[in-house]
């Protein structure tokens, strides 16, 4: 008797755990699209080039390059919550590093521009540009650098 309450009870706990995850939707699986005249309405000029042109930031020191609050960042253009503080690493290379991405918000497309081989990193909710991510991050995580615009992000303070 006690065998099949157990069982009765197992199964009722998976039933109601499937019911509220299907219930339940992540910020990355709505699909965000806009004309290229909308976006050019809620993004300033630079975000534009940046996000929908695939444009790059000029390295530097400004923005998030130096950047280490704990918090989240942010798809600049949808509000897509990309990368969490703790991911973050120095890298030296003038933008905004990452060793890995929130599972599920970002999407990764080879990009044969400029005479290179890359892969490329975009948002995967509005299909923003953000940067791209390269084999040679800390060996001791993930060995992952995602090289994002500083443009292509905001921050949220934890």
């Amino acid at each position: 008797m006690k065998k099949l309450f157990l069982i009765f009870i197992l199964s009722i706990t998976v039933t109601f755990s499937g019911c509220s995850q299907e219930k339940t939707k992540k910020p990355m699986d709505k699909k965000i699209t806009k004309t290229e005249e909308e976006w050019k309405e809620v993004l300033t000029p630079q975000q534009y080039y940046i996000l929908r042109q695939k444009g790059t930031d000029a390295p530097g020191e400004g923005g998030y390059t130096n950047h280490f609050e704990k918090g989240t960042y942010l798809c600049a253009a949808c509000g897509t919550q990309l990368f969490k503080s703790g991911s973050k690493f120095e890298s030296h290379c003038g933008w905004p590093s990452f060793d890995d991405a929130i599972p599920g918000t970002v999407k990764y497309v080879l990009d044969k521009s400029h005479g290179m081989v890359r892969t490329e990193i975009i948002c995967a909710a509005c299909d923003g540009h953000l940067g791209h991510v390269f084999d040679d991050g800390p060996v001791e995580t993930t060995g992952k650098r995602y090289c994002v615009n500083t443009t292509s992000i905001k921050f949220v303070k934890e």
